[in-house]
């Protein structure tokens, strides 16, 4: 992940001193990111679309506490994937409670369906760190970092995580 722009960082000023046009401007630069970090975990667009802009309004709420010389992003990402974990986990109990069992569809496909498939099969924690690693790019050391989790906890959930799509594709 690139270092933050000097118009990144000046929109976090301007927002943190209240500018709604630099808010909106980071707003901008960063809600497709979000919106498909939260999609990737959860699975369902109005979901992502309501985490993804809950996220950001948790950002804003927390906008005093961020230490502008860091990246703006994988702050932001930290609590949109937090959000999906979340609600995910809401959901699979919802599930269990109304079903008395999580089932997940299992139907055969073109190569990405069975990815999508085996995706979504894993739980939200292991979901988590895919997204991030290998459809957002960070590194096991920025994922570590972004979910508060040591570098090895993430590298043995990757592991798992890979594994186990291994098995289903």
């Amino acid at each position: 992940m690139p270092p933050p722009g000097r118009d990144e960082r000046a929109w976090v000023r301007g927002a943190q001193a209240g500018s709604a046009s630099d808010f909106e401007a980071l707003f901008r630069a960063h809600w497709p990111r979000a919106y498909r970090a939260a999609y990737l975990v959860v699975h369902d667009a109005s979901a992502a679309e309501d985490i993804a802009q809950e996220a950001f309004l948790a950002a804003v709420r927390a906008l005093d506490r961020f230490d502008r010389r860091r990246p703006f992003g994988p702050w932001l990402h930290r609590i949109v994937v937090n959000r999906a974990i979340d609600w995910s986990r809401a959901r699979a109990l919802r599930a269990e409670v109304e079903l008395g069992e999580r089932a997940a569809p299992d139907r055969p496909g073109r190569d990405p369906d069975a990815v999508a498939a085996a995706l979504a099969a894993l739980s939200p924690e292991h979901r988590a760190v895919v997204v991030l690693r290998h459809l957002l790019d960070y590194t096991p050391g920025e994922i570590a970092e972004l979910l508060d989790l040591p570098r090895g906890t993430v590298n043995s959930r990757l592991r798992r995580a890979l594994d186990r799509m291994k098995e289903r594709l």
